[in-house]
């Protein structure tokens, strides 16, 4: 999908109604903003962010597995060494 758009003053670009809708994004909907090696600018919402880290994450982490139990129990076992 591509559009064009304008940045008015103080550098306020609008996100046109069909990428918004496409994209979920909500009003209020804070964003990280990057510049590409090419120079190209990409906006990621932090929903987005999150998702991606979750992907990445539950790639190294074997189905089944409770990662905040073991966590808690890790720390559970430190505390009891102090």
């Amino acid at each position: 999908m591509s559009t064009t758009t304008t940045m008015t003053e103080g550098g306020r670009v609008v996100i046109p109604a069909e990428i918004r809708k496409r994209l979920g994004l909500k009003l209020g909907e804070t964003f990280n903003v990057e510049i590409d090696d090419d120079d190209s600018v990409r906006l990621t919402s932090r929903t987005q962010s999150l998702r991606r880290a979750q992907q990445l994450f539950r790639k190294h982490v074997p189905e089944g597995t409770a990662v905040v139990d073991e966590f808690l129990a890790e720390r559970r076992k430190e505390a009891e060494n102090e």
